[in-house]
């Protein structure tokens, strides 16, 4: 029995409907959270925030912090260990992202769909948002800094910055390198 074979036209054909434009304006972020050699681990906290020349904030990205748990059944006792079953989920804690608490955060009603996630595991993260879609909104021409901060419960505070212009001249990747919460941050900005 013969298998059917799609045309080279139908192929390309799916091809140019499946891919989309290819040069859409926007921003490709990847965090990197480092793998820690500590007694007592928690994942962190992650705010990632567009900010302006006068540090008041363009647009809030992304914020990771621990959601509200599925309530156990009443015959079910918590496991050994397991953080308490509070109601606030993880806002309680988000204060501890102390700048971009202080630049806006404490205005949002958490959590905000399509910016609020859980935390998240070691490794690196990819984010891309695309101008003027939810949550970047079209910025105006000018100079930005893109913000990542981060906080662990039994650990440390960090923040790391990238400054870059809108529009982008260039799609080189930009780059800044934690120290201790954070690892590797890279921002491509796309024309």
């Amino acid at each position: 029995m013969r298998t059917p074979q799609l045309s080279s036209f139908a192929l390309a054909l799916s091809g140019g409907l499946l891919a989309g434009p290819a040069s859409a304006a926007g921003l490709d972020i990847r965090i990197q959270i480092p793998q820690l050699d500590v007694a007592e681990y928690h994942r962190p906290y992650v705010a990632v925030w567009v900010e302006r020349e006068d540090r008041s904030v363009a647009a809030n990205l992304s914020v990771w912090y621990q959601q509200k748990r599925a309530a156990a059944p009443a015959a079910a006792a918590p496991a050994a260990g397991a953080p308490p079953q509070g109601n606030e989920g993880g806002t309680k804690w988000l204060p501890d992202l102390r700048q971009w608490w202080r630049r806006g955060g404490r205005e949002l009603s958490l959590p905000v769909d399509g910016l609020s996630g859980a935390t998240r595991p070691v490794g690196e993260h990819d984010l891309q948002f695309g101008d003027g879609k939810t949550p970047l909104p079209a910025l105006p021409a000018g100079k930005y800094k893109l913000m990542v901060e981060a906080a662990r419960e039994e650990g440390g505070r960090e923040l790391v910055e990238i400054p870059f212009e809108w529009p982008a001249k260039a799609g080189t990747p930009l780059k800044a390198q934690g120290k201790s919460e954070l690892g590797a941050v890279s921002l491509v900005v796309k024309s």
